[in-house]
Formats: structure tokens, C-alpha cells, sequence
């Protein structure tokens, strides 16, 4: 059982490199902080292990651009 609240009845949204991406874009250009540590640094982080994993899809990987 996990410990972690999921408010979304029992699905996991995963990260995606493009979503990680998106979160880091719009931190940079609210002017904060996105180095080690910070939300953005763990988003990416997070879609980089998704799609090592195979759980998520961005153009390099194969996945389809806009």
C-alpha cells in the first residue's frame, strides 16, 4: 500500500519529459528557482526515470511531437 495520497481514484499521471520540461519553462520564467532541489530539478528528474523506464514518451524517444 502506498503512502502517498493519489486524488485521482487509484491512477498515476506519470511524469513525461515534455511535462517536465513544461514545469521547468514556466518556473524559469516566474523567476524561480530552478536548481538542485527544487521542484523543477525533481520534475525532470522524474520524467528522465519514466522514460528510462518506459513510461513515458517524448520526440527523441520515438514519441509524437506536435
Amino acid at each position: 500500500m502506498s503512502s502517498q495520497n493519489n486524488s485521482s481514484g487509484g491512477k498515476s499521471n506519470p511524469m513525461t519529459q515534455d511535462a517536465a520540461s513544461r514545469i521547468q519553462s514556466t518556473q524559469t520564467k516566474a523567476g524561480h528557482d530552478v536548481g538542485k532541489d527544487s521542484f523543477a530539478a525533481r520534475a525532470q528528474s522524474a520524467g528522465d526515470r519514466n522514460a528510462n523506464a518506459g513510461g513515458g514518451t517524448n520526440a527523441q524517444s520515438g514519441g509524437k511531437g506536435k
